[in-house]
């Protein structure tokens, strides 16, 4: 039975990313806090394996430099990026194309030849507005009208070849959502990121940030294996961690992903989810020397887009190793074996890298049918998170489905909880500071 001798202030359910924000927020503030996760590790979808000497992510996660929550957080200090370099490298009409970007602290310059996918005139007008978006608040972006991302981009008079030949595919790889049902001011957010420059990786892999969370917390915060059954503004009930039992406290906060926070709050909307695959593959040679995002833009296979993730981060694959990690959206193909699938796959990537794949190994296949919470449009990208005075909610199905989102909505939670206590933020920032988050 967990033992009732050291009550906590708070509980967090749940040791993803947002719950183990919030937990930093609450500690920093002087608030002694209890983190119980159901499963054997920390991070939830923000899992790493280690095959062969391959570090192989269990779900897609493109950082920003730029996420403002990446500084803010307590415990993530230090943090070590891997960039890409600007742009993408797309490929239409069965030819790569190097849409390339250099950032200076005034301009963003996107430059390409003239290709398919766009004019000399089409790129400068892309240019100027990612430069304007780039210099846009986010208060100016959340009272822009809202509409679908894919209505929004064809009332903005881009050409129709730049929008299929590189917004569309780029939006794909941002948002995960193949229809571009979302909501335009998300897309809009997560454009503006792009624009900023900054995409990056977590070095050693997306289990370093939890990893990070959870390591600077006061010892013996967080509890593993302990699922909890029911919450109430002052207990919370549990089956596991030595049997079972009741664990009081003063608050309690859900920071588990949606579905399981539906299950435990009765009435909480549920979101539907993107599917998404990761793949990954070994290869005796990186097919691009560059660390780039890959597009596709013609659409003719499973991959939607595709990375040379050890040149990104050397420390993803061994000495003498390539590791490529590809995303595929949506369900898996009906009916495909393993085999068929990958070799499916590895003949797309062969196009999308103009090299052959016949030596490239599958190490590993993850397949998660509520990888991404949606955010169609009209979409609260600030949905509460105090529930009652005592009990709270958090997540990115509480924010924007990014990184950012989780960890902004555990600031978010916290200084509800903080404000119902009476207390201070310990780094000295109110409830309000949030509102520039990107």
């Amino acid at each position: 039975m967990l033992s009732t001798a050291r009550q906590a202030d708070v509980v967090v359910v749940g040791a993803g990313l947002a719950g183990l924000a919030a937990a930093h927020h609450l500690t920093s503030a002087g608030l002694t806090v209890t983190v119980l996760e159901a499963g054997p590790r920390v991070g939830g979808r923000m899992a790493t394996d280690t095959v062969d000497g391959f570090r192989l992510d269990h779900g897609p996660q493109l950082l920003n430099a730029s996420y403002p929550e990446l500084r803010r957080t307590p415990g993530l200090q230090g943090l070590r990026l891997r960039p890409f370099s600007p742009g993408a490298l797309v490929r239409a009409g069965g030819r790569g194309y190097r849409v390339g970007g250099a950032r200076t602290r005034t301009r963003t310059v996107l430059s390409a030849a003239r290709t398919p996918i766009g004019d000399t005139l089409d790129w400068a007008g892309l240019g100027t507005a990612l430069n304007r978006l780039a210099a846009t608040s986010t208060s100016r972006l959340l009272a822009r009208p809202e509409t679908t991302t894919a209505a929004a981009l064809a009332a903005r008079g881009f050409a129709p070849r730049l929008v299929d030949g590189f917004l569309r595919p780029l939006l794909n790889a941002l948002l995960y959502d193949p229809e571009l049902a979302t909501s335009s001011r998300c897309a809009d957010l997560v454009l503006r990121g792009f624009a900023r420059g900054g995409t990056c990786l977590p070095a050693t892999g997306a289990a370093t940030l939890p990893q990070r969370l959870a390591a600077a917390l006061p010892p013996g915060s967080v509890r593993l294996g302990v699922r909890v059954t029911a919450v109430s503004v002052n207990a919370v009930a549990t089956d596991g961690g030595g049997g079972g039992g009741e664990l009081p406290c003063r608050a309690v906060v859900v920071a588990t992903g949606a579905r399981a926070a539906g299950e435990l709050l009765p009435g909480l909307r549920v979101p539907a989810f993107h599917a998404v695959t990761l793949v990954h593959h070994a290869a005796p040679r990186s097919p691009l020397r560059e660390p780039l995002l890959v597009l596709d833009a013609d659409r003719r296979g499973p991959v939607s887009h595709t990375i040379p993730a050890s040149e990104i981060d050397a420390s993803r694959a061994p000495a003498g190793r390539a590791l490529i990690t590809s995303v595929l959206l949506g369900p898996p193909a009906n009916g495909a074996g393993a085999d068929a699938a990958d070799a499916a796959v590895r003949e797309h990537l062969a196009e999308l890298y103009e090299t052959s794949t016949e030596d490239w190994e599958p190490l590993a296949a993850h397949h998660d049918p509520e990888a991404v919470p949606v955010m169609t449009a009209p979409h609260d990208l600030r949905r509460p998170v105090r529930l009652l005075c005592g009990l709270y909610v958090c997540g990115d199905h509480r924010d924007t489905s990014t990184v950012q989102g989780a960890l902004l909505s555990g600031r978010r939670a916290a200084a509800h909880l903080l404000a119902d206590f009476g207390l201070r933020p310990g780094y000295g920032e109110t409830p309000h500071q949030s509102e520039e988050a990107a």
